[in-house]
C-alpha cells in the first residue's frame, strides 16, 4: 500500500521509540537520512521538557530542509496510554500544539486520542502483540498497527512474525509495521516479503553514536547472541526481553525470572523512581543482537542498511526470474 509519507523515506523503516535510549539527536539523524525517527514522551521528566525536545527536533529538521532542499522523514512520539500514566493528556496537548506527524500509542488504543490526532492531520500507530489487541485498536480507528513479534526488544509478544502478520492482515487493511529481530537491510526486505509495509527497528539503533545508551550497554549488545536474551516479566510486571548479563549483574537469577509485579507506569516511567533506575541497569534488547557487531553514526548505519536492502531485493529479483 502507499504510505502517506513514503516520498520522504530512503528506507521503509521506523526507528522505534526506546525508553531511556531515544532522544532528539537520534531522531534528527534518522529523519535527515530518510528513516522515521521516534522517541517516548516519557524520556523527558516533565511535559515542559518534552515540549523542548519537540521544538528542538522541529527546528533542526526545518533548518535541514532549508539548507539542503531535501525533505526529511517525519518524526514521531510514543505516548503510554494507560490510566497510571498521569502525563498522557498534557503530553498529547503538546503533540497537538506542535502537530507531531506520528503518534505511537502503547498499552491502550483510545478513539478520542485518535480523533484528536486526526484533527490536525497526524497519524496514529499502535503497538500490539496479539489479535485481540489489534482488533480493539482497529475499532479505535488507528492508521497503523505495529506488530511486536517474538524476539523483539522491550515489551515483545510471543508469536512468530509470519503467524502474526497473516493473522492481522486477515482483517486490517491499513499500514502494517513489523518488529522483531530486524537488524539488517536484508531483514527489512524480509519484513516486506512477509506482508509488512514498514520495518520497525529498535535494538539496532541502540548501537549508534547518537543514542543515549550507556557505552557498556552497547558493548554488551555487541558481545551478546540470541541465546543471551531472556523473556521475563520480573522487571516491570510486563513480559519483555532483556540481556541476560544485565539481569544477572543485578541479582536477578533464572529462579527469579518467572516473578511478576503490578504494572504502575506512573512510577516506572518517572526517571526519579526506583523502577526507572532499574531500567538504567537492566538492559533490554531483542534477539537481533546476534547481527550487531559495532557502534557507528546513525547516518553511516542507514547507508549500510540501504545497501543491504538493495542487494537483498536484487537477489530476490534473480530468484523471481528463475522460478517465475
Amino acid at each position: 500500500m502507499k504510505l502517506p509519507f513514503e516520498d520522504r523515506l530512503s528506507l521503509p523503516a521506523v526507528a522505534a521509540p526506546m525508553f531511556l535510549i531515544s532522544g532528539p539527536q537520534l531522531v534528527i539523524e534518522c529523519c535527515k537520512n530518510g528513516v522515521v525517527g521516534t522517541f517516548p514522551a516519557l524520556n523527558q521528566r516533565s511535559t515542559e521538557g518534552f515540549e523542548e525536545w519537540v521544538i528542538e527536533i522541529k527546528e533542526a529538521l526545518t533548518a535541514f530542509e532549508k539548507e539542503t532542499g531535501q525533505k526529511a522523514a517525519p518524526f514521531g512520539v510514543n505516548l503510554i496510554v494507560h490510566p497510571t500514566n498521569p502525563r498522557v493528556m498534557s503530553d498529547l496537548e503538546v503533540c497537538v500544539k506542535h502537530q507531531v506527524p506520528l503518534i505511537i500509542t502503547s498499552l491502550g488504543a483510545v478513539s478520542d486520542l485518535v480523533r484528536t490526532v486526526h484533527s490536525y492531520g497526524g497519524l496514529v500507530y499502535h503497538d500490539i502483540i496479539k489479535k485481540r489487541h489489534a482488533e480493539k485498536a482497529a475499532e479505535a480507528g488507528v492508521d497503523g498497527l505495529i506488530l511486536v513479534a517474538a524476539g523483539a526488544g522491550g515489551h515483545a509478544g510471543a508469536l512468530s512474525p509470519l503467524a502474526l502478520v497473516n493473522e492481522i492482515k486477515s482483517f486490517f487493511d491499513k499500514t502494517i509495521l513489523l518488529s522483531g529481530c530486524i537488524s539488517t537491510g536484508r531483514d527489512i526486505a524480509s519484513a516486506l516479503q512477509m506482508g509488512a509495509d514498514l520495518a520497525y527497528m529498535g535494538t539496532r539503533f541502540i548501537n549508534v553514536k547518537e543514542s543515549m545508551a550507556d557505552p557498556k550497554y552497547q558493548e554488551m549488545i555487541i558481545n551478546s547472541k540470541a541465546e543471551d536474551i531472556v523473556y521475563t516479566a520480573a522487571v516491570s510486571g510486563v513480559n519483555a526481553n532483556f540481556l541476560r548479563p544485565s539481569l544477572e549483574a543485578m541479582g536477578i537469577t533464572e529462579a527469579l525470572w518467572s516473578q511478576t509485579k503490578k504494572i504502575d507506569f506512573g512510577k516506572e516511567l518517572n526517571a526519579a523512581q526506583p523502577e526507572a533506575q532499574a531500567w538504567k541497569t537492566i538492559w533490554s534488547a531483542g534477539q537481533g543482537v546476534t547481527a550487531i557487531a559495532d557502534v557507528k553514526p546513525t547516518a553511516e548505519l542507514i547507508g549500510q542498511l540501504k545497501a543491504e536492502f538493495k542487494h537483498a531485493l536484487e537477489e530476490q529479483h534473480s530468484v523471481y526470474k528463475k522460478f517465475c
